[in-house]
């Protein structure tokens, strides 16, 4: 009998139509948190949602747990890539009739024991973890057990699933857009991030030893953190200490929000972009676009990237196989060219 059992079963058993049932278990539209679980219960009781998990056609995702870092939490023009990261995920919630808990941790680092409390008491099928992806907080919550996805981070262990931008090819790829142009002293602009802005420079260096040329340290420039004001700290500095900016004809920060530091630093001294220096950003967030003149910049897949975490946490929970290896995703980026970059004056 186990076997015959189907959807419209389910509904009439939870007391909804068959197309709420529908809904709620194809994750298709957005359905209050009671009904869900008044169909997820039924389902599961007649041993529907089993058979539909075996068939790896159910959406089982009810509850995530988002953990984010206090200084990424304030809603704030810094923090618009951490934001709109948020808001896709929040949205992908919704339209998912998930249950999003959130979790603000009370610094700069998230504490696994916290989150593993707050995951138990909450009973979340998943966890989302926003831009932290310490070794030791990954292998204290892989062992947890509870479906994780490191959401904008990475971890060489691959102990966890992880989502992130290409962040590697697409610094590659406007490094390879100045060299094309005839840059040949492109400044990089950083600061010791995490492992996303590590794979900047890589990309950074990439394209260097891909067209035959060395990559000079005296071009690395670190500011103290990636907020504007740091960056243009930073470029003034370097500005004070050699006014020709060490015979770079281009500039690429790290993120835009450095970038858009460098470029107040670069005008009040009198530089005109691009004419005397080309300035290239990452992340393509709403400020760069007003800038004078325009920002370029790598676009950054924000908005996509939180509901590609809930698509990593779903397929893991459909597998049900403890021994699944960790999904490392990686959503390209694309050079988004304004006014900002120009060839080198000859």
């Amino acid at each position: 009998m186990e076997g015959k059992i189907s959807l419209k079963n389910v509904a009439q058993d939870a007391g909804v139509s068959l197309s709420t049932a529908s809904h709620v278990l194809n994750g298709t539209a957005p359905i209050s948190v009671e009904v869900r679980n008044r169909v997820l219960s039924s389902a599961r009781r007649l041993g529907y949602l089993e058979k539909r998990k075996s068939r790896a056609t159910i959406a089982t995702l009810r509850t995530i747990l988002l953990a984010v870092t206090s200084d990424a939490a304030p809603h704030s023009d810094i923090n618009l890539v951490s934001w709109t990261m948020l808001s896709g995920l929040r949205q992908e919630c919704e339209r998912r009739s998930i249950r999003l808990v959130p979790f603000v941790s009370g610094g700069n680092r998230i504490d696994a024991a916290e989150v593993r409390r707050m995951a138990q008491s909450e009973n979340v099928d998943g966890i989302v973890i926003l831009n932290d992806d310490r070794p030791e907080l990954i292998r204290a919550l892989a062992a947890s057990r509870t479906p994780l996805v490191v959401l904008n981070g990475e971890d060489p262990s691959m102990l966890v699933d992880t989502v992130t931008g290409e962040n590697r090819f697409g610094a590659r790829q406007g490094i390879e857009h100045l060299l094309s142009l005839g840059h040949r002293r492109i400044l990089h602009l950083t600061w010791k991030g995490r492992t996303t802005i590590r794979r900047r420079y890589d990309g950074y260096a990439d394209a260097h030893l891909a067209a035959g040329l060395s990559v000079s340290p005296e071009l690395i420039v670190e500011a103290e953190g990636y907020e504007p004001h740091q960056g243009e700290q930073a470029m003034r500095g370097l500005i004070a200490g050699d006014p020709s900016l060490r015979g770079a004809t281009a500039i690429f920060c790290a993120a835009d929000n450095l970038a858009l530091g460098c470029l107040r630093a670069l005008s009040s001294s009198g530089f005109r972009i691009p004419e005397d220096i080309s300035i290239l950003g990452f992340d393509d967030i709403m400020p760069g676009e007003f800038t004078s003149p325009p920002l370029s910049t790598i676009q950054l897949p924000s908005d996509r990237l939180g509901g590609a975490a809930v698509g990593l946490l779903e397929q893991r929970l459909i597998a049900n196989d403890p021994l699944r290896p960790a999904h490392r995703l990686e959503l390209g980026c694309k050079l988004v060219l304004r006014g900002s970059i120009a060839p080198p004056r000859d």
